[in-house]
C-alpha cells in the first residue's frame, strides 16, 4: 500500500492595516455574509473568518480590530494576493467626502452610530456575481441554502486553522462543470443555472472591469450584456467586488419600502426609492448601507414573498 505524504500545514502570512480611523470590521464585511451557516463566512468572537476564492487561489482570511488597526491573517496559495488587496476590503479607497447627510435627522444619526463602516472590495467580480445570480427572484433563505448546498459540495476545504467547516466557493472552471441535477437538487432552475454558465465563461472578460475603477455605468453595462443579468444583479455585485458607492439594488423586493419608511414614514416602490435617495447620488449604496445597518426595520405588516421549491418540480 503507498501512502501519500501528508500535505505541508498551509503557512501564514499577516498584515497590520492602519487606515488612520476607525474600521467597524463586521459592519464592512457583513455584505459578504450569505445568510447563516454560510460555509464561505464565519464570526467568531471578534473574528470574522472568510473563505475567498482569489485570482491566486483560495485563501482563509481571519480579520480582527485592535483599536484603529485591523490585523489580518491569511493562509493558503492565495495568502499573499489577499495580504496585498486586505486594505482594499476593509475600504481603503472608499472616500466619503461629500457625503453630507446633516440635513435627514434619521440618516445623520445612523452615521453618528455607525462611523467606522466602510464599503469592501474584494476584487472579485465572478465570486460576488455567482451568489448573486442565485438570490434572483427567490426569497433570501431559498438562495442561502442553495449557496450552502453548492459551496460544500464542490467548493474545498478552507486552508489553514479555519473553523470547522468553512470552505472556499468554487472557481469558474468548477461553476461550469456542476451537471444540470445538481442545480436541481440545490434547488436552482434552470433560468439561473444556465446564466451562471453564461457569466463563467466570459469570467476573464468580467474581471478585467476592476480596472475600470469602484463600479459606474459602463461597468454595470458590461455585466448586464451577459442575458439573464439585470440592474438589481450587477448592482448586487459590484457594491461588493467593486466597491461601488452608487449601485442601490433596484428591483429588490424588500429594499424600497425600508428606504421608504426609513425616509419618508411610507412605503414606496423603485421609483420612489430612487427618488428619495436623488440628493446623494453619487452615494445612494452608502445611503444604503446606513439604513440596513442602523436596525431599522419597517413595519411587519403586508404581503409577504411566496417561497417556492423548484426542485421538486
Amino acid at each position: 500500500m503507498i501512502v501519500e505524504p501528508a500535505a505541508p500545514p498551509a503557512q501564514r502570512h499577516d498584515t497590520v492595516y492602519r487606515p488612520g480611523h476607525h474600521v467597524d470590521v463586521r459592519a464592512t464585511l457583513r455584505p459578504l455574509m450569505r445568510g447563516t451557516g454560510d460555509p464561505a463566512f464565519r464570526q467568531v468572537d471578534a473574528t470574522t473568518w472568510l473563505a475567498l476564492r482569489t485570482p491566486a487561489g483560495p485563501v482563509t482570511v481571519a480579520v480582527r480590530a485592535v483599536g484603529d488597526e485591523v490585523r489580518v491573517s491569511t493562509w493558503g496559495d492565495g495568502a499573499e494576493w489577499a495580504i496585498a488587496h486586505a486594505p482594499e476590503l476593509l475600504g481603503r479607497g472608499d472616500d466619503w467626502t461629500g457625503f453630507d447627510v446633516s440635513g435627514n435627522a434619521f440618516l445623520a444619526a445612523a452615521r453618528h452610530r455607525q462611523p467606522g463602516l466602510r464599503l469592501c472590495r474584494t476584487n472579485t467580480v465572478v465570486a460576488m456575481l455567482v451568489p448573486a445570480i442565485l438570490e434572483q427572484k427567490v426569497t433570501s433563505r431559498q438562495a442561502w441554502r442553495a449557496w450552502r448546498f453548492l459551496v460544500r459540495r464542490y467548493g474545498t476545504p478552507a486552508p489553514g486553522p479555519a473553523p470547522e467547516g468553512m470552505a472556499v466557493p468554487p472557481d469558474a472552471d468548477t461553476w461550469a462543470r456542476v451537471p444540470s441535477w445538481e442545480w436541481h437538487r440545490a434547488g436552482i432552475e434552470p433560468g439561473r443555472s444556465a446564466t451562471v454558465m453564461r457569466a463563467v465563461r466570459v469570467a476573464a472578460s468580467l474581471e478585467r472591469t476592476l480596472s475600470l475603477g469602484r463600479g459606474g455605468s459602463v461597468v454595470a453595462e458590461r455585466l448586464m450584456s451577459i442575458p439573464g443579468i439585470g440592474v438589481w444583479t450587477a448592482a448586487e455585485t459590484t457594491q461588493r467586488s467593486h466597491g461601488d458607492p452608487d449601485s442601490p439594488s433596484v428591483g429588490d423586493y424588500h429594499l424600497p419600502a425600508v428606504v421608504g419608511w426609513a425616509l419618508a414614514g411610507a412605503p414606496v416602490d423603485d421609483d420612489g426609492m430612487l427618488e428619495l435617495l436623488e440628493p446623494w447620488r453619487g452615494h445612494r449604496e452608502r445611503v444604503m448601507r446606513l439604513i440596513t445597518g442602523s436596525g431599522f426595520r419597517k413595519p411587519s405588516f403586508g404581503p409577504r414573498m411566496t417561497i417556492q421549491d423548484h426542485r421538486f418540480h
